[in-house]
């Protein structure tokens, strides 16, 4: 994947919003969360002006306008340059064509799980898939409310956030009966390895 001149998702959010019109930044962050994209794309508002003007800085967007309103202080109004629209196009292709390795921390939790004794790892679990039930039922219920006003195509990562949670959900169901059952590899000697504070020889090869 090609390194950005600026990588930070925000920067990209902005960038398509602001194909939309031109807009300053306050007005930015009013439409980023009135369409929901705070839900997708991790969002600090107090940076948001940072990033357009680094935006900017690399000539993806510009000066618009200087609005002032009686007393209140000028608003710059930015608008997306030709550079900015080519580059919106070749990032998105890049995200949309090309997996990209991510680290989320539950896979760093789960690299790591036999430092938790078994039992343990299997009461904790119990509480992540009820947790992970609730949003699917909540992600749902919002979905089914959403579909009645607002087209499908601006509502398929909320469906990708669900459809994750409830994989999610059921990996983790399936992992949770294979160590209840003693059927997962390793288990024997991971719950020794608690009970006994010996670590089994298969560990160590």
């Amino acid at each position: 994947m090609k390194r950005r001149k600026l990588g930070n998702p925000l920067a990209l959010a902005v960038l398509v919003t602001l194909w939309q019109k031109p807009m300053h930044p306050y007005e930015i962050a009013q439409t980023l969360r009135r369409q929901g994209k705070d839900s997708s794309t991790k969002i600090k508002y107090g940076s948001l002006y940072t990033v357009v003007r680094n935006l900017e800085k690399h000539g993806f967007v510009e000066v618009a306008d200087v609005e002032q309103q009686g007393n209140r202080p000028e608003r710059t109004v930015y608008r997306v340059t030709e550079a900015g629209r080519e580059e919106t196009t070749e990032w998105m292709s890049d995200l949309l064509a090309e997996p990209a390795k991510e680290f989320p921390i539950f896979e760093t939790a789960l690299s790591l799980i036999g430092v938790v004794h078994p039992d343990d790892v299997v009461r904790l679990l119990a509480e992540r898939v009820k947790a992970l039930d609730v949003q699917a039922a909540g992600a749902r219920g919002a979905l089914e409310k959403l579909y009645e006003t607002v087209p499908r195509l601006f509502l398929v990562e909320v469906e990708y956030q669900l459809h994750m949670t409830e994989a999610q959900a059921e990996w983790v169901r399936g992992f949770l009966e294979e160590i209840r059952k003693g059927s997962l590899p390793g288990v024997d000697g991971w719950r020794h390895l608690h009970e006994t504070g010996e670590l089994p020889p298969e560990f160590t090869q």
